[in-house]
């Protein structure tokens, strides 16, 4: 059985950072060979900054990740100075089980391998660990957790960039019908804190749990302050739009370089959208009726001029 090896698996869940990025969890694998000493987190969320035309590629979706393998003591010391925690599933898998998974992690650890071309939603840090488990276990990987059934991918991630914030409204402006597609089981687990959920009641064959008495915990999702939401923001434009109308009225004439500026803002978002929704691999964007949310607004106040 697995005890007698002295190598012990677990998933570990990271809770949410402050960065976009990082506002979705992680997940990585840790492994424990106590007979040679051996503490290993494998982690599939390395990227760099640095890397070459690093922006533009993420622009097209083409951004690279890189399985890493660092020291648990350095992994869990990153996190804690950041303030995030960690939460460890440890894993009862049997010998051969847990052979094909390090079999697998260290296969997709080797330099020709260990690239892959990173996706938010079908391929992360999460799913990846997943396929791996999923693969051990003889795709035996049933659980009676359902979680966010029935809720969308764009419900999904409004869940966690945080309501109201400037995030979500930009993600809802580029997101389009795809994103309000019903998740199915697996789908969901393209995030860290539902994939933690699901293991959590995993039960194998001879009915045990594949995970034993964990504690963890919901992650607490940072609550954006009302001064920094864009509903504020909105307010505050339809505001200068109502003054700049009424000023418009006073000196009889129109302010078309307010009409242009917002033009040409306007026109560079629905640019940006047909890039990503053309010439892109981003999975989730395309146009969608709340890109009409901002001519609508000002047409309706512009109104008061042309119809004065």
């Amino acid at each position: 059985m697995f005890k007698l090896l002295m190598i012990y698996i677990s998933l570990l869940t990271c809770t949410p950072g402050q960065p976009l990025y990082s506002r979705y969890g992680h997940t990585a694998i840790r492994v424990q060979d106590t007979e040679r000493g051996m503490d290993v987190v494998f982690n599939y969320g390395i990227f760099s900054f640095e890397t070459d035309h690093f922006y533009w590629k993420f622009v097209r979706g083409e951004t690279y990740y890189q399985l890493g393998a660092e020291d648990t003591y350095y992994f869990l010391k990153e996190y804690q100075q950041e303030g995030r925690k960690v939460y460890e599933q440890r894993l009862n898998l049997s010998e051969d089980q847990t052979q094909q998974l390090l079999q697998a992690l260290w296969t997709n650890y080797q330099p020709e391998n260990r690239t892959y071309l990173y996706n938010f939603v079908f391929d992360n840090c999460a799913t990846r660990p997943y396929r791996l488990l999923q693969k051990a276990l003889d795709d035996e990987c049933a659980s009676e957790y359902e979680g966010w059934k029935g809720q969308t991918y764009r419900q999904f991630i409004h869940h966690y960039t945080g309501k109201g914030g400037w995030a979500d409204f930009g993600i809802n402006l580029i997101f389009g019908k795809r994103a309000d597609q019903v998740m199915d089981n697996e789908a969901r687990l393209f995030l860290p804190e539902e994939l933690m959920d699901y293991i959590q009641q995993v039960k194998l064959k001879d009915g045990r749990s594949l995970v034993g008495a964990n504690h963890i915990a919901p992650f607490t999702i940072a609550k954006v302050p009302w001064y920094g939401t864009w509903y504020v923001g909105i307010a505050l434009v339809i505001g200068l739009f109502i003054g700049v109308n009424v000023f418009d009225r006073k000196r009889q004439k129109m302010s078309w370089g307010v009409d242009l500026a917002l033009g040409s803002v306007y026109m560079m978002l629905i640019g940006l959208i047909v890039f990503l929704r053309f010439f892109s691999i981003h999975p989730l964007v395309g146009f969608s009726w709340r890109l009409l949310v901002i001519p609508f607004i000002y047409l309706c106040i512009r109104l008061i001029y042309w119809l004065r």
